[in-house]
């Protein structure tokens, strides 16, 4: 808390919106101790940079900060910053990616060593890995594989450190309506991967000859349990998103079972799953969902979609007290949204970030960017998510246009301070290779720093 006091506040403004028409949500002014440190300039012809299922593009470890992001050239940039510092050192690598489609994101993890690793540019391809050099150095080795198990057609890797300093790794193989879920692990001491799932959710549907695919997010709580939501889609049209269903492991990714404690045989298919709630298509529902976890292990989902009763999406938290899943709508949404076609969406509301302050009484907070709200970044919270009350505030005064909020895991899960990763950025509709011509030049990346 007190570094972020010292802080100087470079370009952020607060701004308390006006209050809207749901009696369960209050407005409040912004968390104090915020401030955005910037980076350096980066791509934003598209939403690569920003999309919520970058894991991670923040990650702390070994006291240092780290970063990643494509530049104005598409290539890869790793940064670095000592703790409490407000100065990055930056090094553009020898990759490059294409920076036009934004599927094809940046992910970091940082093992118990200090060593970093990275893989970038994937929309259906073979995997592109690749370590730093030493602890603290921001150059790359040559392009690596893990183990070489199931290392093509892969899309959306993401990195999970464990307390232990091992990494998780997992991605999809296939495409979209039709792909599997890998999960790998790094072991640390022994500098290797080995492949824990080499098909942990299938695509292949109970329903033959239905395929559908799992947009998955994880979470590894305070006790080491896994934590596994996602959303299906049948085809690459996102109007057949359905469903929102859970899965847990309290042994490293081993074995998996239901919140009930019910072994799940694995694959995990559509037959066998748990149903945290039942969305039928065309609801307007967002594939990845986020998800966190409270003290008690007690997992929260973050989404959004419509219902029979309401025909505007609204952003809810999917979440298991012990006592079965409900239901919690953040704040009162005004605007359809009309999901459907396939591509990246250029959606007036990001996908929401969940999270969770340790305690007794978990306080949970939601990040999210609605055009509604000016297209600042904005965060609601509750010290009760069964009262449905709800309190929201911006936390920038300007736009920023496509972002989505991701942010650094580790530094939120250690010391409880939220380093969101922000830079304003563009994005076509249903376009995954295509930018405007007159797009906008550079922007800045940056660090947004609170304490909420």
């Amino acid at each position: 808390m007190a570094y972020l006091r010292a802080l100087c506040c470079i370009g952020l403004c607060f701004a308390v919106a006006a209050c809207t028409s749901s009696s369960a949500l209050e407005q409040q002014s912004p968390p104090p101790d915020a401030t955005v440190v910037p980076i350096g300039l980066g791509w934003s012809k598209s939403s690569i940079n920003t999309v919520i299922f970058r894991h991670s593009p923040l990650v702390t470890g070994n006291g240092k900060q780290y970063a990643s992001f494509y530049d104005a050239d598409g290539r890869v940039v790793l940064a670095e910053r000592e703790s409490a510092s407000n100065t990055w050192r930056l090094a553009a690598s020898q990759y490059t990616g294409n920076a036009a489609d934004a599927h094809n994101t940046i992910s970091l993890g940082v093992d118990g060593n200090g060593i970093v690793h990275i893989a970038w540019d994937h929309h259906n391809n073979d995997l592109n890995y690749a370590q730093t050099l030493s602890p603290g150095s921001l150059q790359l080795t040559a392009r690596r594989k893990t183990d070489g198990e199931r290392e093509s057609r892969v899309t959306y890797p993401e990195f999970y450190e464990l307390a232990n300093g091992d990494l998780l790794l997992t991605y999809r193989v296939g495409g979209s309506g039709n792909g599997d879920v890998v999960l790998k692990r790094y072991n640390s001491a022994e500098g290797k991967w080995c492949t824990l799932q080499s098909n942990l959710i299938s695509g292949k549907s109970a329903k033959a000859p239905i395929t559908q695919n799992a947009y998955t997010e994880m979470n590894v709580d305070l006790h080491g349990t896994i934590h596994l939501g996602w959303v299906w889609r049948r085809t690459p049209d996102v109007q057949t998103n359905h469903d929102v269903c859970y899965a847990k492991s309290s042994d490293g990714g081993k074995t998996w079972t239901d919140s009930t404690g019910r072994p799940l045989s694995l694959p995990i298919t559509d037959a066998n799953c748990e149903t945290a709630v039942s969305i039928p298509e065309n609801s307007d529902l967002i594939n990845q969902t986020t998800l966190a976890a409270d003290d008690a292990g007690h997992p929260y989902i973050a989404t959004y979609y419509k219902t029979p009763d309401n025909p505007v999406a609204q952003i809810r938290i999917v979440y298991n007290d012990g006592n079965g899943w409900k239901t919690s709508q953040v704040g009162d949404r005004h605007t359809a949204l009309n999901l459907g076609g396939g591509g990246t969406k250029r959606i007036p509301l990001s996908r929401p970030l969940v999270l969770v302050n340790s305690g007794e009484l978990p306080r949970v907070h939601v990040i999210f960017r609605d055009e509604e709200r000016g297209a600042r970044v904005s965060i609601a919270s509750t010290d009760n998510i069964q009262s449905g009350h709800w309190l929201i505030r911006d936390l920038t005064r300007e736009s920023y246009g496509s972002w989505e909020p991701s942010f650094d895991p580790v530094l939120w899960r250690t010391r409880g301070i939220l380093n969101l990763f922000l830079q304003n950025v563009d994005q076509l509709d249903g376009a995954d290779n295509q930018v405007r011509t007159d797009g906008p030049v550079p922007t800045m990346v940056s660090v947004l720093e609170c304490k909420p």
